[in-house]
């Protein structure tokens, strides 16, 4: 067995770790299993946008809990030693990879590693399908939850997860990926119309760094980040002066904040553009990184979309259906030619 204070000094963090807990309680072999007395899996996963997908493929035949909630930012992400003992003690641990969890992504990707059921979900799309900005260091760009189709492919490795660890339950992921898989589509649906219904000159998004680039490339919106694909990298001036002159010479109406990143380099934008006569207001603030409060409408994945395409659509001037995607929903179809009535 691999101690917990190996993993700790592999993931680089100094924690200290509870006098009794250095060895693994359990092996996976004797954990119980779901129908056993009642019990049910447990499942960790990363981050909140694969924990939601995860919840609704599960369904009740698992408890999942989130490490990153609301408002944290994975890319600055420090274990503390409760969420290794949850690492540690999980039946299965679903995480995106592509380096957004750091050096704690790749030890969860590590074959032979401390964790013995660990699936990067966004690793299984083809590699021609991902983006490679400049400043990636040689890995793809971690975002991928920002293009819905792209992130319903996860639900595949999600599925046939769960169907290895728990084979009674697999008829059941199957459907439960099913029904998911439509509530995507018809949310990427309603992204393309609200996007589309901006004018095409306004179609610019300016944010706090660069996790708009799957949203960009599949709603066709043109996306300018602050800092890089990390919070770590740095904004420098020349950069900053570069997007408040696109600003100014653009006309550009709307700037955006995001929920787990500092503002201060977006008001910085702010601030630029005014001293050359034109005003660029703050259009709201967009999850990234990060969904919203757990329990909330923006706490789920479809909830997070809705918010982002409704705020970006309204500050850039398009035309947004009151109730954002959920009233959008409820609205029949025009059986001829299967959109949405106004």
């Amino acid at each position: 067995m691999i101690s917990k204070s190996l993993v700790l000094a592999t993931i680089g963090f100094a924690i200290a770790i509870p006098q009794g807990c250095e060895e693994r309680v359990a092996t996976t072999a004797s954990k119980a299993t779901a129908g056993d007395s009642g019990s049910q899996f447990k499942i960790v996963a990363t981050t909140g946008m694969i924990g939601d997908l995860v919840r609704g493929v599960i369904g009740d035949r698992g408890d999942v809990v989130v490490l990153m909630g609301e408002g944290v930012d994975p890319h600055l992400f420090a274990p503390t030693a409760s969420d290794v003992r949850r690492l540690l003690a999980a039946d299965a641990v679903f995480h995106n990879g592509l380096m957004l969890e750091g050096q704690m992504g790749t030890v969860l990707s590590s074959e032979g590693g401390p964790i013995d059921r660990s699936i990067a979900v966004a690793e299984v799309l083809p590699e021609a399908s991902l983006l490679h900005p400049d400043d990636a260091a040689m890995h793809a760009d971690p975002h991928v939850w920002m293009d819905v189709t792209a992130w319903s492919e996860t639900i595949e490795p999600i599925v046939r997860g769960l169907c290895d660890l728990d084979p009674d339950g697999c008829e059941i992921f199957e459907a439960n990926g099913l029904v998911l898989r439509e509530e995507l589509a018809q949310l990427d649906r309603y992204a393309d119309v609200v996007i589309e219904s901006i004018p095409s000159d306004r179609r610019v998004l300016v944010t706090a760094h660069d996790a708009f680039g799957y949203f960009g490339r599949a709603y066709g919106v043109e996306v300018h980040g602050i800092q890089g694909l990390s919070t770590e990298s740095e904004a420098g001036l020349a950069d900053m002066n570069r997007l408040v002159r696109m600003l100014a010479d653009r006309g550009i109406p709307a700037v955006f904040v995001e929920s787990s990143v500092s503002e201060k380099n977006v008001m910085a934008l702010v601030e630029g553009a005014a001293s050359l006569d034109h005003e660029v207001i703050v259009g709201g603030e967009l999850y990234s990184d990060a969904m919203g409060t757990p329990g909330t409408w923006e706490g789920t994945y479809p909830g997070m979309i809705d918010h982002n395409v409704t705020t970006i659509g309204r500050a850039l001037g398009g035309r947004v259906p009151d109730g954002g995607y959920r009233g959008w929903r409820e609205r029949p179809e025009d059986e001829s030619t299967g959109e949405k009535a106004d």
